[in-house]
């Protein structure tokens, strides 16, 4: 048995993605999935989504890879963070649909958190700030809003879960209620530094402490699969949640090294070693994984829209009809023209963290068109992630890469990470592979089997596909920096 199973289930859609021993990728499958928007600002998944497109495309890839599931010696998970859901117990049935780490119903809660003077306390405990983003008040709103949801929980009777727990609870056939500390760090529930739930905030949620699953390693024993899903049980060893994954797929093993991904949103990560770096920034301080009991901890800039801006430009707009088209779109655009689009569609991310402010653009003219706005949904990209590694640098005083390793369905983009290496003024590795998250998971389960090499071993057969190197002169990096900044700070304003 030398294959690993990779699930990667994300934000719009799920993979599995079939690994052999020398960590190849041999067969992938995927599917979409159907984004709910109840209310304005609210997103939701129905759960059932996750689970089916999970088993669809697992067994999908094994049948792609023409054999069956002996070859398969474990499975790893990595998946969309802070999507919260509750299920029955006993029956599996979900209270609720999922609640997407997108929405932001619970901004009022938050802000009257805030007004109490609770954050310091939430930012001590989990590294987090009080915002929509993050499970626990989600948490709250299902057991606060969904009739007899509370009773219920507080009789033992409901199991809260991120979506890894959802999926392992699934495919145990409801045998195991487990996550890793990677998915447990974000759920603003979680004492990062104790490694333990924290009773205190949990009390201040009103959140019942019986629902929440038990927390493990990245690499560790989660339960095996029903025999009946796959032909066999099969071991799940490995789970992270997407951005952590991609830190580990990336083998940024060593303080100081630098990671950014983007997929619907984008997240960069830069790890600090062994001990939690306070932000004075408006950062978060997370865990980046966590092996043989000891935690590695990162300092984590995140931004709500990345990918999602170029599905705006399809869905949205239908200026284009598949994301490849924004580049020559881009190339086309008028160099006389300063279009800046702020996507703060659900509100923006680090290290503002504003949830009430939405989109807008600047800058337009009469001959503004399809092209300008392209150029603008990728720079944005590039104006966010500056944001993001400017306040880390501030925050940091340890050495730190001068690379920026790059991943997620974007980085595929030439013109996106020329940009990106332009607007930050320092060098954008791509790496051959770009499955670093679903990687990342793979290496987990597979290292945990004996599969795969170690950290070490693993960290040099990281492989260079293209470095980006800045071209844009400092006068121009800096005019176009300072343009971004009106505009966000008119965004707010508004």
């Amino acid at each position: 048995m030398t294959y690993v199973l990779a699930i990667d289930q994300g934000t719009t859609s799920t993979r599995a993605i079939l690994f052999d021993q020398n960590l190849t990728v041999v067969a992938t499958a995927q599917e979409e999935f159907e984004q709910h928007f109840p209310a304005s600002g609210w997103v939701e998944h129905d759960p059932a989504d996750l689970w089916s497109t999970t088993a669809a495309t697992c067994r999908s890839a094994i049948e792609k890879a023409g054999m069956g599931a002996e070859g398969i010696a474990a499975i790893g998970i990595t998946n969309q963070r802070e999507t919260t859901l509750v299920w029955d117990r006993k029956t599996g049935k979900p209270v609720h649909n999922a609640i997407v780490w997108q929405d932001r119903r619970t901004s009022e809660f938050c802000k009257a958190l805030k007004a109490d003077g609770f954050e310091d306390t939430v930012t001590d405990r989990t590294g987090l700030l009080l915002d929509p983003y993050f499970s626990g008040t989600k948490l709250a709103w299902i057991l606060d809003n969904v009739d007899g949801v509370r009773a219920r929980a507080e009789a033992g009777e409901l199991a809260f879960g991120t979506v890894d727990t959802w999926i392992v609870w699934n495919l145990t056939g409801g045998a195991q209620h487990v996550t890793d500390a990677t998915n447990a760090a974000r759920t603003m529930l979680y004492d990062i530094r104790k490694g333990r739930w924290s009773k205190t905030i949990c009390d201040r949620f009103n959140i019942p402490m019986s629902m929440l699953p038990e927390v493990r390693d990245c690499a560790s024993d989660f339960g095996e699969t029903r025999p009946d899903l796959f032909g066999r049980k099969i071991p799940i060893c490995g789970i992270a949640g997407d951005q952590q994954a991609a830190t580990v797929g990336q083998a940024c093993f060593t303080p100081g090294m630098l990671k950014s991904t983007y997929g619907t949103g984008c997240f960069a990560l830069l790890n600090t070693g062994d001990t939690p770096v306070v932000s004075n920034n408006r950062l978060l301080t997370t865990i980046a994984y966590q092996l043989d009991g000891k935690p590695t901890y990162a300092l984590e800039g995140s931004i709500f829209i990345a990918g999602a801006v170029v599905q705006w430009l399809r869905d949205g707009l239908k200026i284009i009809r598949e994301a490849k088209e924004t580049q020559p779109l881009a190339e086309r655009a008028d160099p006389g023209q300063n279009v800046v689009l702020v996507p703060a569609f659900t509100g923006l991310g680090a290290p503002y963290w504003n949830a009430e402010c939405r989109g807008a653009v600047f800058g337009l003219t009469r001959n503004s068109g399809p092209e300008e706005l392209a150029r603008a949904a990728l720079q944005s990209v590039g104006f966010q992630t500056r944001d993001l590694l400017d306040a880390m640098t501030a925050d940091w005083d340890g050495n730190s890469d001068t690379a920026l390793r790059v991943d997620g369905g974007m980085s595929a983009s030439d013109y996106a990470m020329q940009f990106l290496s332009d607007i930050i003024g320092a060098p954008v590795d791509r790496p051959q592979v770009l499955e670093t998250t679903a990687m990342g998971a793979a290496w987990l389960a597979g290292q945990r089997m004996g599969i795969y090499p170690d950290q070490d071993a693993f960290a040099r057969s990281w492989a260079l596909d293209r470095s980006f190197t800045p071209a844009m002169d400092e006068e121009t990096r800096a005019t176009k920096y300072a343009a971004w900044k009106r505009a966000v700070d008119a965004t707010i304003r508004f």
